[in-house]
């Protein structure tokens, strides 16, 4: 797949998967908080699949050579 993460969008998405999970496994927040999952694999993969069926790509545009 094509990459569509990219920048602060992925580190944001990798800081709120990991803080929700820890919230989860601590009992803080409700099982709910295993959605973390989601974001924290979208940024560590660089590809959203709902940013796919948007058009929207966050990626920085590669110069051609």
């Amino acid at each position: 797949m094509k990459h569509n993460v990219g920048g602060l969008d992925r580190v944001l998405r990798i800081v709120v998967g990991l803080v929700l999970i820890a919230l989860a496994a601590t009992g803080t927040v409700g099982w709910w908080g295993w959605i973390g999952v989601v974001p924290l694999l979208t940024g560590l993969f660089s590809v959203c699949p709902a940013y796919s069926l948007l058009g929207v790509n966050t990626c920085p545009m590669r110069k051609s050579e």
